[in-house]
């Protein structure tokens, strides 16, 4: 069957698509020994793909993956500054996944890994309109500070949804909320919160879609179950 050249190197764990595009754009794949362009498709079982110079490598196992990320590990799978990358706590899993959206490297929480590209799109597409739920503590709370975190603000051009959020607890001026965003825009909730007229000291993510956190330990992984990867499927 005839897919898209950046979701079939997806699908066999190159590169995540994003990657895999420019990868495309850098003139590393041919296909039946042409170079292909962004946008060409092909079949694996009837046309030769090389990676720089190399064959496709076997379909792998589709392996789903949810960690507990901790702070101070970045998302992104290189990284300039040689910080701690937060693949490295799933690397024993023995396949090459990548990391499903993004969490920034002072938050922590639910971070999903694959190397199935349409699961990971399925999630991260703007049209899906995927639930985050977070955990969010601040500090400079007032009374009301709430409210004005539950307004719709912009951010990059971009009039974010109406974001649900739950006051927990409160004292004095620092509080905890339970805050639900369906877009992800880069460090969305802390600038919402400064915003707001708060500072966020602390950010954890428990929810995305279906998917939860649960009690899983800060640095540890598990794999999803069948029933979670078909709910979200």
């Amino acid at each position: 069957m005839r897919e898209r050249l950046q979701k079939i190197l997806s699908g066999r764990g190159i590169a995540s698509r994003r990657k895999a595009e420019q990868m495309l754009q850098d003139g590393q794949i041919t296909v039946n020994g042409v170079p292909a362009v962004l946008g060409d498709a092909a079949d694996p079982e009837l046309d030769e793909i090389l990676v720089n110079g190399q064959p496709l490598p076997e379909q792998q196992r589709s392996v789903y993956i949810l960690l507990n990320k901790p702070r101070g590990y970045v998302t992104t799978l290189s990284d300039e500054k040689g910080r701690p990358n937060a693949a490295q706590l799933v690397s024993d899993c023995g396949t090459r996944v990548y990391p499903v959206g993004r969490l920034d490297m002072d938050s922590e929480g639910l971070l999903l890994f694959t190397n199935d590209g349409a699961f990971a799109n399925g999630l991260t597409h703007p049209k899906q309109e995927v639930e985050k739920v977070y955990e969010v503590w601040v500090s400079g709370y007032q009374p009301g500070g709430e409210e004005r975190l539950a307004r719709p603000i912009v951010l990059d051009g971009y009039r974010i949804r109406p974001p649900k959020v739950v006051l927990l607890s409160a004292n004095g001026d620092k509080a905890k909320f339970r805050v639900t965003i369906h877009e992800g825009r880069n460090r969305q909730i802390r600038r919402m919160c400064v915003s707001a007229g708060m500072r966020c000291t602390r950010l954890r993510r428990i929810q995305e879609g279906t998917l939860r956190l649960g009690n899983l330990p800060c640095g540890a992984w598990r794999y999803l179950t069948a029933e979670e990867v078909a709910k979200v499927k």
